[in-house]
């Protein structure tokens, strides 16, 4: 790694500007990439995040914490270093962070998806000599279909299940996963309802323009009948006795890991959708080529094989050892 930013105990630092991006452990200056718990943890002394990602992170966070934002591609000097951040696509607002020092640039990624995602700015490209890059599907394996033809899917296992009377429970992660199913389903099916974890992120999504259903909170002792309804539930709560009183319910989930053989008979499914929040093997592909890095670290993930990929294509790549971080949000 250059001295423009190095791997210590507490994650990804640049010298330069005194900050980190995305720490594990706690620090003075934090950059976050977004509000993925993965990525964004309490304790800090400030944070820095897009102006999108400031109202979710006080959710997850709370308020007594020294948040500051910025718009996307505003360029700030943070001691020496030059600092911008530009669209991921992974959820409503999720960052790339630039950093540029001394006329040389390398950008972290966080988490990204170059795919079309109607709840979220569009991902940007960002040319840079040095690329550090997630690899959450970093195997060929992973190939995703169009998010509609996701949305079609689940529309249409809602519309049988409604027929016969039996509600739809399907599991997606409360913050990016949930609101991206919420804005695919067709109204006038039935009723629509998520989980209580899901709500408090809906209006932030509204006030970014993203167009939900009528979305209902499922109280613990929900009365209403559930025959026709869909209802949206964080993974955690899969086994719990919330899930178990919605009788006589199909169940879904809605993840990348679905496209892996056996994913849904170990989990006991009904159907499993394959929407992911992250790229592809083709969309990590399309961006690292299109950044146009001399060199690209990986981590997050299968990067053994992507990198050995990119070797073989003659680039100058390699697994970031020490970075590693993966959490309950990751897909």
């Amino acid at each position: 790694m250059p001295r423009i930013l190095e791997i210590k105990p507490e994650g990804i630092y640049c010298p330069a500007g005194g900050f980190y991006i995305d720490p594990r452990g706690k620090v003075n200056q934090a950059v976050i990439t977004h509000a993925h718990s993965d990525h964004a943890r309490s304790g800090h002394g400030s944070y820095l995040c897009s102006d999108s990602c400031l109202s979710l992170l006080k959710i997850r966070l709370g308020e007594n914490h020294r948040m500051e934002s910025i718009p996307f591609g505003k360029e700030i000097k943070i001691g020496s270093a030059k600092v911008s951040l530009h669209p991921a696509g992974h959820i409503l607002g999720s960052a790339q962070v630039r950093v540029e020092v001394g006329g040389e640039v390398w950008v972290v990624s966080g988490d990204y998806k170059p795919q079309a995602d109607q709840t979220c700015e569009a991902f940007e490209m960002v040319p840079c000599h040095g690329f550090i890059s997630e690899c959450t599907f970093g195997l060929p394996v992973y190939r995703w279909i169009e998010e509609q033809k996701v949305y079609k899917e689940v529309n249409e296992w809602w519309h049988k299940n409604a027929s016969e009377g039996r509600p739809s429970l399907l599991f997606a992660y409360s913050l990016g996963k949930a609101q991206r199913i919420l804005s695919g389903l067709e109204t006038g099916i039935g009723p629509v309802f998520a989980h209580g974890a899901i709500h408090p992120f809906l209006e932030h999504y509204e006030k970014a323009g993203v167009y939900f259903p009528e979305v209902q909170k499922l109280e613990r002792e929900q009365k209403d009948d559930l025959s026709k309804s869909i209802i949206i539930a964080p993974p955690a709560v899969e086994d719990s006795t919330w899930t178990r009183k919605i009788r006589n319910c199909r169940r879904a989930f809605a993840s990348g890991w679905m496209s892996i053989r056996g994913a849904k008979r170990r989990r006991n499914l009904d159907q499993g959708f394959i929407l992911s929040d992250h790229a592809d093997w083709d969309g990590l592909l399309q961006v690292i080529k299109g950044t146009g890095a001399e060199k690209i670290f990986l981590t997050h993930g299968n990067g053994d094989a992507l990198a050995r990929y990119l070797q073989e294509e003659g680039r100058n790549a390699s697994i970031l050892n020490g970075a590693k971080m993966r959490g309950e949000e990751e897909e």
